[in-house]
């Protein structure tokens, strides 16, 4: 059995070299294995490319929002979250627990009468920046600002914001928010003592931080929080560490996700994923098309030779065989080539400036790329199942042909 194949692919593969000499056959094979090719190396760079920013946006969310948040459902502040925060301490997926207060308000520069609305996020700072690393994300920053504490009255704002307002690090600003009690809202003069860039727009344009205890005392939360930041050893297990502690905690409290806060942002990216696939994958299509007409061209090329391994034994299954084979040598021949280069433009583009980005809009200043194993796999085999399935139908009506008229007109 192991001869009898040999042979139908040393057939398949002298066909394949024969066909040089005839430069519309060549040409038809070259367009085969080039579209192939062409398909998957495109496939491979698209899907690099996606999973690069893909990459980049969950690195630059988590650089701004905890694995885990926990609020009320009715989003008013509670005071018991020192006995909460113990018992998730308790958790050995927990790495840490930090205390916070949300507040809306508005901002505007000391010189300036057009205001913008603001939502601060009074933090314990030490905390935040241990898993977060602010730090990092600091473009300016006031001498007197160490790096441990935001200080009374002083204020960190997002880049964009502070551009908006025209203010930088040592500037002053004044912020505003309703009273509790009174609709007059209360004005305080807030020293800039940073600027953070951590490259998401919504944040870097609305956010403000400052202090925790100052928070506390500005809006009269005395020992009082609006949430907890949770941040674990995995942020992959966040939905099943949340479950967890949604029954440890129970009404009414409600524990929410960095997946379910941006729900709507990772299921647009899958879905605009998919869809590339699909539409490249007709490339491949295209190429499968292709494959088909080459082998009919083929076997029409060589039918006196179909009828002559016919008259000499072959049976028609195993001359189908040969043509199938044929199929399947330029299916892996385009897909082994379109996958050479697909990686190789894929490197390229990760660790060379090619397509300069405009950082303003991107954040980034060249393709962020990512190359998945699994990716690579899925385009190769899906390219190849299309290929094979390209070599039936020819190899099919190779097994049709008359051995006698194939002779006689061959």
């Amino acid at each position: 059995m192991s001869s009898v194949l040999s042979v139908e692919f040393f057939i398949a593969f002298r066909y394949l070299k024969a066909r040089r000499k005839s430069f519309f056959s060549m040409f038809t094979t070259f367009i085969a294995l080039g579209g192939t090719a062409l398909g998957v190396a495109v496939l491979i760079v698209t899907l690099a490319v996606m999973n690069g920013f893909q990459n980049d946006i969950r690195r630059k969310i988590l650089g701004t929002q905890p694995h885990i948040m926990v609020t009320r459902i009715d989003s008013r502040p509670f005071k018991d979250y020192v006995k909460i925060k113990y018992k998730m301490n308790t958790n050995k997926n927990i790495l840490s627990v930090s205390p916070f207060i949300f507040r809306q308000g508005v901002v505007r520069g000391l010189n300036s009468k057009s205001a913008i609305s603001i939502l601060i996020k009074a933090i314990n700072y030490e905390s935040e920046n241990r898993e977060l690393n602010l730090s990092k994300q600091i473009t300016a920053s006031d001498m007197d600002f160490k790096c441990k504490k935001i200080g009374k009255k002083s204020i960190i704002l997002g880049s964009e914001l502070a551009k908006n307002l025209s203010v930088s690090a040592g500037d002053k600003v004044i912020l505003m928010f309703p009273d509790n009690f009174f609709n007059i809202p209360k004005m305080y003069e807030f020293l800039v003592s940073a600027v953070v860039q951590s490259g998401i727009y919504d944040f870097d344009s609305a956010v403000g931080f400052i202090d925790l205890e100052e928070g506390q005392k500005l809006f009269l939360m005395q020992n009082e929080i609006t949430g907890l930041d949770i941040y674990i050893n995995n942020f992959y297990d966040a939905l099943t560490v949340s479950l967890q502690l949604q029954k440890d905690l129970s009404y009414p409290y409600v524990t929410k996700t960095w997946i379910e806060m941006n729900r709507n942002l990772f299921s647009a990216l899958k879905l605009e994923k998919i869809t590339m696939f699909l539409v490249l994958l007709l490339i491949i299509l295209v190429a499968a098309f292709n494959i088909i007409s080459n082998l009919l061209l083929l076997s029409f090329q060589k039918s006196k030779d179909i009828g002559i391994m016919s008259a000499v034994g072959f049976s028609r299954f195993l001359i189908s065989k040969i043509f199938f084979y044929e199929g399947i040598i330029v299916g892996f021949i385009g897909i082994f080539l379109g996958v050479i280069s697909g990686l190789a433009i894929s490197f390229v583009l990760k660790w060379f400036n090619i397509f300069k980005l405009p950082k303003d809009v991107y954040y980034v200043d060249k393709l962020p790329v990512s190359i998945v194993p699994i990716d690579i796999i899925m385009v190769a085999t899906v390219a190849f199942i299309i290929t094979v399935a390209a070599g039936i139908y020819p190899a099919y009506q190779v097994s049709k042909l008359d051995p006698l008229e194939a002779i006689r007109y061959g």
